[in-house]
């Protein structure tokens, strides 16, 4: 008789993923937007330094956020850019350093859409729409043709430089995130209307991509359950997706949820305590068999075990956890079970706690993690600082492409 598995091990279970390959344990790390390019869209040497931090420790799968498919719609002017402008040197040595150890790097390819930059962009979305402070114009027929090109263009460039694979970041109510909500989609042709038509061009940009990078090349795909906005995304219209991208050759399925689009919730305000969204998981295994994997809420050792247990999720995506301790993953897969210990501030100004988390990023690809300390205020300012330069940097690099 076989010897029942220690719960513990669970985590160490390597994962197969359809198109073959193998992800040699559970842990993920998510995709964050680290704004540790050098804003002419390649990497630095500190952001090399942070994903080999990353695979030292003991990460199956290491995901770099916010990589722009077209400069003209970045996120932030710290964003990696996958194009004709890219150092292919530097995205070389950064797929060396972050795959040590047999991990699995890949760029998230994205479009910000209607969420790009204002200060180097001009904001498109599906549709125009006037909220606020916040615009954008809508896109047109002839861009939304170009779009599928440009993410396998920018697929295909992912492999050439040697990164493991990559994923297709339509969630957070970026570019296509934009298409797949009902609240921001409201063409009226082939691209708008019905959940399935909405998710048309999604369709069109993975089958782009596997057509760019063959059958053996990782693809996965980061997608809201819910927008957490009235009138937007709902996790019913969402499952509807599940069972489209079914029919789908992507890979790996991450699940998140929310925007940032003016008057979102945080995932923290509609996620429960623990790990957000694990019940809608359980209802998208029931509509796909594509491995799934969740990020967002977990924040003990305990937390992935149960969650891997149970069947409904294949892989846990951690992203402030490893900002803590880049080697949470070789302390859970060991001995050492001790989880990370969050920090807790007197006020939360507005954007403070993700700048801070974004200059600790910085720390840790400077190997100064251990003297790092930082108020809130002193945070957002520096953040700000950074940006309005790199800004500068972006308009030089990208001259006649952005604003």
């Amino acid at each position: 008789m076989e010897k029942p598995q220690a719960p513990e091990q669970i985590l160490s279970q390597p994962l197969e993923l359809p198109c073959g390959v193998v992800l040699k344990n559970r842990l993920g790390k998510s995709a964050m937007s680290d704004s540790l390019g050098n804003g002419c869209g390649d990497p630095t040497p500190q952001q090399q330094r942070l994903y080999e931090k990353w695979a030292q420790g003991g990460i199956a799968l290491s995901i770099i956020g916010e990589v722009q498919v077209d400069p003209r719609f970045p996120e932030k002017p710290g964003n990696l850019v996958l194009g004709e402008h890219s150092n292919p040197q530097a995205f070389a040595e950064l797929a060396t350093r972050g795959s040590l150890h047999n991990t699995h790097l890949w760029p998230q390819l994205g479009h910000a859409g209607a969420l790009s930059h204002p200060p180097i962009s001009l904001p498109m979305g599906p549709s125009a729409l006037h909220i606020g402070e916040f615009q954008c114009s809508e896109i047109s027929p002839d861009e939304i043709s170009l779009l599928p090109q440009r993410y396998a263009e920018a697929a295909r460039r992912a492999q050439s430089a040697g990164f493991g694979g990559v994923q297709i970041h339509a969630a957070h109510g970026f570019l296509l995130s934009q298409f797949l909500s009902p609240l921001f989609n409201l063409r009226t042709d082939g691209y708008g209307g019905s959940t399935q038509a909405r998710c048309r061009i999604l369709l069109e940009v993975i089958a782009k991509v596997r057509s760019a990078v063959g059958a053996q090349f990782p693809i996965g795909i980061k997608i809201n359950a819910t927008d957490m906005l009235e009138d937007g995304l709902t996790q019913d219209q969402a499952l509807e997706i599940f069972g489209l991208l079914h029919h789908s050759t992507v890979d790996l399925i991450d699940i998140s949820a929310g925007t940032y689009f003016p008057g979102a919730k945080a995932n923290s305000d509609g996620g429960g305590s623990g790990p957000y969204f694990l019940e809608f998981a359980k209802r998208a295994r029931s509509a796909t068999d594509i491995p799934l994997m969740l990020t967002g809420g977990f924040k003990t050792k305990q937390h992935a075990l149960d969650a891997i247990s149970s069947g409904d999720i294949d892989m846990v995506g951690l992203a402030r956890a490893m900002v803590l301790n880049p080697g949470l993953t070789d302390n859970w897969l060991g001995h050492d079970a001790s989880d990370p210990v969050f920090p807790r501030f007197d006020s939360t100004p507005a954007g403070g706690i993700t700048a801070w988390y974004t200059l600790r990023l910085t720390a840790l690809g400077q190997d100064l993690e251990d003297c790092f300390a930082m108020d809130l205020p002193t945070a957002i300012q520096t953040y700000a600082e950074r940006d309005a330069q790199r800004c500068q940097n972006w308009r030089k690099t990208f001259r006649g492409t952005t604003r």
